[in-house]
């Protein structure tokens, strides 16, 4: 039925039929018939950073930038869903078209440019869902904020988001905002993780809720780059790491339509560069941290890969979008195949 209906939903550009599919989402949720697409036999609860998640099969951030479908994605049977992400004003992103889908790889290229309605909205609708599933909020800093202040971007959002969010994602990993994957190292990265673990003990302090802070990294960093990122992060307290957002590299789609489009590439192909960065990661970090892990997951075999590679739970979104919800279930049931 799933492919039926990408098949008609790939007719249309990916911006509409995108826009198209988390609207009918949504009516199916109103009128109380996710049942019909939702995924199967999904029940597997888990315990991540102290939350309890209803099954280790995550929604990773990009999909619901605003907040706007939780209860809709909720019922579709992700064990906790990420929005975002998000920045502290509003922003249209880059221009049209920004999103190419490259079938023949089962893969994506966006520069969408983090387009959201601020975090002010974001947080109103994190507030207001029915659904009781763990959501994280993923944050990131607004295009035209200096890179020498974008920490005041990341403390705007993590305070507007602390109290309504299961966990924080800083987001320093994206390829379409200009100048921020060089936040990912040396003094720039320390400045900005001691002032996020400040005002977090502050917000802590203040409101008697611990809200774990998790920062999403890049897959196209060497050996050493990945080691001394994961170093600061233990240096830091943060909590947690996700590993990875999508990858400039271009190697694995030559001679594909769209194989040379700016921005960031994420799928099928992404999965060896993503399991290499992760196993790096958590060859660093040991068991200092927990990590989600994240990139080219489209069959429930990809999911065992990650766990093997270091990862304590998963999230998936290209592999989402060509799969559908059976792929929540295929991950869900191989994962089950490792207890």
């Amino acid at each position: 039925m799933y492919n039926l209906l990408r098949n008609a939903l790939f007719l249309l550009s990916p911006e509409t039929s995108h826009e198209f599919s988390m609207d009918s989402l949504g009516a199916l949720n109103r009128l109380k018939m996710s049942g019909l697409i939702a995924a199967k036999n999904v029940d597997e609860p888990c315990e991540f950073l102290g939350l309890k998640l209803k099954n280790p099969v995550g929604l990773a951030a990009g999909l619901d930038k605003n907040g706007d479908y939780i209860d809709a994605l909720d019922a579709l049977g992700f064990g906790y869903v990420e929005v975002g992400t998000v920045t502290p004003l509003p922003q249209r992103g880059n221009d049209k078209p920004r999103l190419f889908r490259l079938p023949e790889k089962k893969s994506i290229i966006n520069r969408m440019g983090f387009n959201n309605k601020g975090i002010d909205h974001l947080v109103e609708q994190v507030k207001n869902r029915k659904s009781k599933g763990v959501v994280g909020i993923n944050i990131g800093k607004n295009k035209n904020t200096p890179a020498e202040l974008a920490v005041n971007d990341y403390l705007i959002c993590l305070e507007k988001a602390y109290e309504v969010a299961d966990y924080i994602t800083i987001n320093l990993s994206s390829p379409n905002t200009p100048g921020l994957r060089d936040l990912q190292f040396g003094e720039p990265l320390n400045q900005l993780l001691g002032q996020l673990k400040d005002k977090q003990v502050q917000l802590d302090n203040q409101t008697g809720l611990y809200r774990p802070i998790l920062v999403k990294i890049a897959p196209d960093m060497e050996a050493f780059d990945i080691e001394q990122v994961a170093k600061a992060f233990v240096k830091y307290g943060i909590d947690g790491a996700i590993t990875t957002n999508t990858t400039i590299k271009r190697d694995a789609v030559q001679g594909l339509k769209h194989c040379d489009e700016m921005g960031g590439l994420s799928g099928a192909v992404l999965l060896d560069d993503s399991n290499t960065a992760l196993r790096v990661f958590k060859e660093t970090v040991g068991d200092k941290m927990p990590i989600i892990g994240v990139g080219g997951i489209t069959k429930g075999e990809d999911a065992i890969s990650k766990i093997k590679n270091g990862a304590d739970v998963v999230q998936i979104y290209s592999g989402f979008i060509y799969e559908g919800p059976k792929l929540i279930s295929d991950c869900v049931n191989a994962l089950r195949t490792l207890k």
